[in-house]
């Protein structure tokens, strides 16, 4: 008997990503203050790449708490720009002020997907996405920005690449999947192992 999947996430981009690929899923957006525990993790000195799966997996636990006998996927993206973690802007301002922080230089995005079974971890997958911006106008950005700001203000680095964000960036190194958010094609190949996905 295949296991019902949940997504803890109420991204529709994530949700759209395992419709589009057939596999078959509910949602159950899983409340915890991501703010919060940013916070304590960066005060702790963590790097982006555990405060992506640490906020995965306690995506993935807070609902799995509630279904038992289900698989719960939580998912975390963050950006790295030399070493520093960027996150959704709060104000165009803002995603002005990011964009032009890298603009002509390279960064990560980790995209982490943690699956829990009865309140246990029991997979995880941390996926890197290297990208090289354009060294653009300070005039550009802001008119990218404006004419933007209602799609990409909920977006790590306040771009989106399957948009006008794709001209922000002259080199692209990575799976494009990471770069929307979840490691699809490394969760579809664990659900195909375990049995919960026809093959």
């Amino acid at each position: 008997m295949l296991k019902p999947l949940i997504l803890a996430s109420g991204s529709e981009i994530r949700a759209r990503l395992l419709t589009q690929a057939c596999v078959q899923h509910s949602v159950q957006i899983a409340r915890i203050d991501e703010d919060m525990i940013k916070q304590s993790l960066i005060a702790e000195d963590a790097t982006p790449r555990d405060i992506a799966d640490t906020l995965a997996e306690m995506k993935a636990l807070k609902v799995s708490e509630k279904f038992p006998g289900s698989l719960v996927l939580g998912c975390d993206q963050v950006l790295d720009h030399n070493g520093q973690m960027l996150s959704k802007p709060d104000s165009p301002q803002e995603a002005v002020n990011q964009l032009m922080t890298m603009r002509g230089d390279r960064h990560s995005l980790l995209s982490a997907a943690v699956i829990c079974e009865d309140s246990k971890p029991i997979w995880r997958q941390i996926g890197q996405v290297r990208l090289r911006m354009r060294k653009l106008s300070e005039a550009y950005l802001n008119e990218y920005v404006s004419r933007n700001w209602e799609s990409i203000r909920h977006s790590v680095g306040a771009y989106k690449l399957e948009e006008e964000g794709v001209r922000l960036f002259s080199n692209i190194e990575g799976d494009y999947f990471h770069v929307l958010g979840m490691p699809l094609l490394e969760i579809i190949n664990y659900l195909t192992l375990r049995g919960d996905l026809a093959s």
